[in-house]
């Protein structure tokens, strides 16, 4: 009996590493193209550093939804790191991970076989890739169906997937966790950046945080909405997905 146990304990354990692990994680395929990155002038809530420009981008494949809590746990036991701070509302292992740091999500992104978005991928793909109906937001013009954030999220994160899905079958690129790109940020890169396949300025005021989350104004789920963030910052809805 004893041996049946162990046999059927191990059994569990591995089925949740399984669904735990960097094996299971959904990518979506991206395939290549030319947009316009940013905002018209005219638009309402253009910021300055949102200036439209075109960009051509490589075929890549993204992850389809926001690297979970239960994910980056298991990462952390996997690999001896601690997990980051809870939020108040605690830990929902469903819900996208948060409080990370861009090292932190840049280790886990290199430890799954991938790597952060560029800022041009990442908004490429919120976008709808050549499959964009040109929203606002990912997914739609409505904010309430894509995203959560402060007007409707009740002040938590909200498990991934619940939202309405973007073109490509992308969820949650517009709220519920702000995703960090790979890209330092700079006010005025746009004016000065390559047309193909951009990877960022060399120096910046901290790296690129896109999408909004669930603490913050609809406003800021826009597909083209960009801030900068402090490498070591570990903001309450800062998450992040992967790319390779």
């Amino acid at each position: 009996m004893k041996k049946i146990a162990t046999l059927i304990l191990c059994f569990v354990i591995s089925q949740l590493a399984f669904s735990q692990g960097k094996e299971t994680i959904e990518w979506v395929k991206v395939e290549g193209g030319t947009f316009l990155m940013g905002c018209e002038k005219t638009e309402a809530d253009c910021y300055p550093d949102e200036e439209q420009h075109a960009v051509t981008v490589s075929t890549f494949h993204i992850s389809k939804y926001e690297i979970t809590v239960e994910q980056f746990r298991y990462y952390c036991h996997q690999t001896g790191k601690e997990m980051p701070p809870a939020p108040n509302f605690g830990w929902q292992d469903k819900a996208p991970i948060v409080n990370v740091t861009w090292q932190q999500a840049y280790d886990y992104a290199k430890w799954a076989g991938g790597r952060l978005p560029t800022e041009a991928e990442w908004e490429y793909a919120a976008r709808g890739g050549k499959y964009s109906k040109g929203y606002t937001y990912s997914g739609g013009n409505d904010a309430l169906e894509v995203g959560w954030c402060y007007e409707n999220s009740n002040k938590t994160t909200h498990p991934v997937g619940e939202k309405k899905a973007n073109e490509l079958g992308l969820y949650d690129m517009s709220g519920n966790a702000w995703e960090w790109c790979n890209d330092n940020y700079e006010i005025y890169y746009y004016k000065n950046s390559p047309q193909k396949n951009p990877q960022g300025p060399a120096t910046g005021i901290g790296k690129v945080n896109r999408g909004g989350c669930y603490n913050f104004d609809y406003r800021l789920m826009k597909n083209s909405h960009r801030r900068g963030s402090g490498e070591e910052s570990t903001g309450t809805g800062t998450g992040f997905r992967i790319v390779k």
